[in-house]
């Protein structure tokens, strides 16, 4: 098929579709590799269409974020209170456990479950470990060479996605206090990993 042209407001208009009616997150690899596969357009074309719709949307009540897997139009966060009627089922409540367990392993990643410990003062129970993996928020990305070799837990792009994140360099700062704190218990040599 041969290469075609179109103007800056058809490539804006067909990336918006593109992105309205996707699955999930499209990235602009992806935008590229189908609906733009038999058209000549090059990055900037790109970024600028995307700026564009983006700047379109700054006064609706949807926004086109970009997260790690790529741009998705979500609504509002102002609009949460309203727009949660729309839903019967309640969102998963997850325990302080888990979402504890979860923060250290997305600010101090890639971390053992042993480190987890050590920091939180307790076990951490299976079920949260299961539970994370299979919400595909947290995945194996390898094992520490120590006895035992545990494994290392990091988080993974549905996870930055879910959360609205394009990379882990958006997740909130620590308070300096929490920071050096964990530091100081993960460095401490005192403290074994276990095996």
């Amino acid at each position: 098929m041969a290469t075609r042209r179109i103007s800056d407001e058809q490539l804006i208009e067909l990336i918006e579709a593109a992105i309205f009616v996707a699955d999930k997150p499209l990235s602009k690899k992806r935008l590229k590799e189908t609906v733009l596969q038999d058209i000549s357009v090059s990055n900037v074309r790109i970024d600028k269409a995307l700026d564009s719709i983006s700047e379109h949307y700054q006064t609706r009540g949807i926004r086109l974020v970009e997260v790690a897997t790529g741009f998705r139009f979500q609504a509002c966060s102002s609009l949460s209170p309203w727009l949660s009627n729309l839903w019967q089922e309640k969102a998963p409540k997850y325990s302080r456990a888990a979402l504890e367990t979860l923060a250290l392993i997305a600010y101090r990643q890639p971390i053992t479950r042993g480190e987890i410990e050590q920091v939180r003062g307790v076990t951490v129970s299976s079920n949260i470990i299961k539970s994370l993996q299979e919400r595909e928020w947290i995945k194996v990305v390898g094992y520490k060479e120590v006895p035992g070799k545990p494994a290392l837990y990091a988080t993974t792009k549905q996870f930055l996605d879910y959360f609205s994140l394009s990379g882990l360099n958006m997740l909130p700062k620590l308070p300096e206090q929490h920071s050096v704190k964990i530091d100081q218990m993960l460095n401490d040599p005192s403290v074994r990993e276990p095996s």
